[in-house]
């Protein structure tokens, strides 16, 4: 196999694996989900936030990786490893939405945006890529066997 075909299976098994851990490195500590001033449940959001991160990683694993065709399994994993980044940017639309909860400040607003725009263009280039690759070997047609 080139390096090629793997290259986007590797970006889009990393975009998994950070978006299976790094809720619960941000957020499973005293200012989320230990924060004694949330609400109940706030924490329920916080929390359905965390294993959406491990569901949608999960799936993104498992579509990568799997013997499906390649076409639906490249573009599954990719709506998949898109959708807690393109929610995570949604998120600062709703009303009274913030990027820090006290006791933490940060002096950038919209801060997350710096996470979900690589993010998202990591995607992006794992699909393009892997697109690409399609044409190459047949015009886009799939491989035989």
């Amino acid at each position: 196999m080139t390096t090629l075909y793997y290259t986007p299976r590797l970006l889009l098994t990393l975009i998994a694996l950070i978006t299976i851990t790094v809720p619960y490195l941000a957020d499973y500590n005293p200012t989320h989900v230990f924060n004694p001033t949330w609400p109940g449940h706030a924490r329920l959001h916080n929390g359905q936030t965390m294993s959406l991160g491990v569901y949608l990683g999960s799936m993104t694993l498992w579509k990568t990786w799997s013997s499906s065709s390649e076409q639906d399994r490249l573009w599954t994993a990719t709506v998949i490893a898109a959708a807690y980044y393109v929610t995570q940017g949604s998120a600062y639309y709703y009303p009274g939405a913030t990027a820090w909860d006290p006791p933490q400040e940060f002096g950038v607003p919209y801060v997350h945006l710096y996470v979900v725009v690589p993010m998202l263009a990591l995607v992006g280039v794992a699909y393009g890529l892997e697109r690409w690759r399609f044409v190459g070997e047949g015009g886009g047609k799939e491989k035989a066997g």
